[in-house]
């Protein structure tokens, strides 16, 4: 695409919408802006927010693809899952025995994630609506991946399910 050429607008539909749980780190959240933004996935962000939606450390991860990427910011838990009736939820968690890549995914699928360092609490991994509790393997004894790090392959493995729609 040539330099002067306009950006083309992100999807409509979004393939699937990651929701970051109470993010505490800009940086993360500036990565998973540039993730929607090259995805074509939706990010929602559930507050309390552990940063300033203007602070430079989210700006300068998410470079210049802030206006690419489709993100909505949400008071509760509860609101973003009203904002997503009937999708299916996937919480990421390093204690769940199903893999990203056992699930079959679907358009519209929630991929929820934790904060660093935590993860998901408890109550929000017992939620009503979480469909499952999915894990990317990893080798003992570690921890966990990066937060952004985790929710790329999560998304890219969804995406590749769902035919890389919008590529």
């Amino acid at each position: 695409m040539p330099a002067d050429a306009p950006s083309p607008a992100p999807p409509s539909a979004p393939f699937a919408h990651v929701v970051y749980y109470e993010p505490r780190i800009p940086g993360n959240t500036g990565s998973a802006i540039r993730l929607a933004a090259v995805t074509g996935a939706r990010l929602h962000l559930v507050e309390p927010l552990g940063f300033d939606l203007s602070e430079a450390k989210l700006r300068r991860a998410g470079l210049d693809y802030h206006d690419l990427a489709v993100m909505d910011v949400h008071p509760t838990f509860d609101a973003a899952l009203d904002a997503l009736p009937g999708a299916r939820v996937f919480a990421f968690t390093a204690h769940a025995t199903t893999t990203h890549t056992d699930v079959a995914y679907e358009p519209g699928d929630v991929l929820l994630f934790g904060p660093e360092p935590t993860g998901l609490p408890d109550d929000v991994l017992a939620h009503p609506r979480v469909t499952d509790h999915v894990k990317i393997p990893m080798l003992p004894g570690r921890r966990s991946l990066n937060l952004t790090n985790a929710a790329s392959v999560a998304v890219y493995e969804a995406w590749r399910q769902t035919g890389f729609a919008g590529a």
